[in-house]
């Protein structure tokens, strides 16, 4: 095997090979004939994928400076050395299963960076020098230990895809929502409870994956035909099937398997009349949010702060009109199969559920409109 190792890289180094494939070579360390004499300068590909690399050396960009990507999937990989931020003209780093604790800072320096994958390691935090990648279009950092996302993470401008399912993340930074050029959003399996209201305004933003989020309260109005998968933010889809389409009716029960603790009474088509705690609830969020412009017109009352919590912490917004709800909602089950999101990444067979805040909006309400 190292006869045949060595054989490779002198044939890559005598024919200036761009793509050299070490893959399945059960190696321990980095090849020092990679790193000998003037290196492999012509070289932009490095496939190493499944061996048994623990780091890379210290001197990779000296020796294969232009490299555009470089895969390093399923090793045994615990650090990446200061280093790798030299590596000006790096596109694609792909450090997928390995047992990484630590992402060092100067991941930040690849510039010129598009894709990066981390999944499958051990990562607690992600540095904050991230937001500097300002061409990265994809960042797959699903199934680490992640109790958060770097603040940072919004000034990567180009950002098309980021996958961060099974984590420890409880929220997601509002900050994200400047992402204008987010196209899919996969955050199922966290701990989420809320996600920001200006979360799915972007045209851009198509695909939402939230499954499994079990204190998820609800989605923002936003997103409503956006979601592939919410079985924690308002139902369970276990068991569902059929035509589910029609009316809560008779059915409302089996419906509304898994709704919110927080829904304090659930509206069906019939009511026609709204609470007058939640209207009274509606008129206040108004005036405190939305304060008049003459002080006097305010109410001469101090709002107790289980009252503010209530109006800082609503049960959604209405998928209809986005009228803010606080003791009722009207829920809508829609099947993914009938909506456009059908097909997409062969998910035909989960369910959401739309709430909507009045009778009326709900009897309105349009999925492709």
């Amino acid at each position: 095997m190292a006869t045949e190792l060595q054989e490779a890289i002198f044939v890559a180094k005598k024919e200036r090979h761009k793509n050299l494939f070490l893959n399945y070579r059960n190696l321990n360390n980095f090849p020092v004939e990679l790193l000998k004499d003037e290196g492999l300068r012509f070289l932009e590909r490095l496939y190493m994928k499944r061996n048994s690399l623990t780091t890379l050396p210290d001197n990779i960009a000296q020796k294969l400076p232009n490299l555009i990507e470089l895969y390093l999937h399923s090793n045994n990989i615990v650090i990446i050395p200061e280093a790798i931020g030299n590596l000006a003209r790096l596109q694609s780093l792909d450090l997928s299963n390995n047992v990484l604790q630590f992402l060092c800072p100067e991941i930040g320096r690849l510039r010129s960076l598009r894709h990066l994958r981390l999944s499958n390691n051990h990562l607690k935090c992600l540095p904050p020098e991230i937001g500097d990648l300002q061409d990265l279009e994809t960042l797959d950092v699903s199934m680490n230990q992640l109790i958060s996302l770097p603040d940072r993470l919004h000034r990567c401008a180009s950002l098309q895809n980021l996958t961060a399912d099974h984590n420890l993340l409880g929220h997601v930074p509002r900050q994200l929502c400047c992402l204008h050029r987010l196209n899919q959003l996969s955050m199922a399996a966290n701990r989420l409870t809320f996600l920001p209201l200006d979360m799915g305004r972007s045209r851009e933003l198509q695909f939402v994956f939230v499954d499994n989020n079990v204190d998820l309260k609800g989605l923002p109005s936003y997103l409503y035909n956006k979601v592939i998968g919410c079985s924690g933010c308002g139902m369970s889809t276990h068991g569902l099937e059929g035509d589910q389409r029609e009316a809560l009716g008779e059915a409302l029960s089996e419906v509304l398997v898994g709704l919110p603790v927080e829904v304090k009474v659930v509206g069906c088509e019939a009511d026609s009349v709204i609470p007058l705690e939640e209207i009274a609830m509606r008129a206040l969020h108004r005036i405190y949010r939305q304060p008049p412009t003459d002080l006097n017109s305010l109410p001469p009352i101090t709002l107790p702060k289980s009252l503010l919590d209530l109006l800082q912490f609503p049960l959604g917004h209405c998928h209809r009109c986005s009228q803010t709800m606080f003791t009722i909602i009207y829920p809508k089950l829609f099947p993914l199969r009938d909506t456009a999101l059908a097909g997409v990444h062969r998910r035909t067979t989960v369910s959401f559920v739309a709430y909507c805040c009045s009778s009326r909006c709900l009897r309105t309400f349009d999925l492709q409109g």
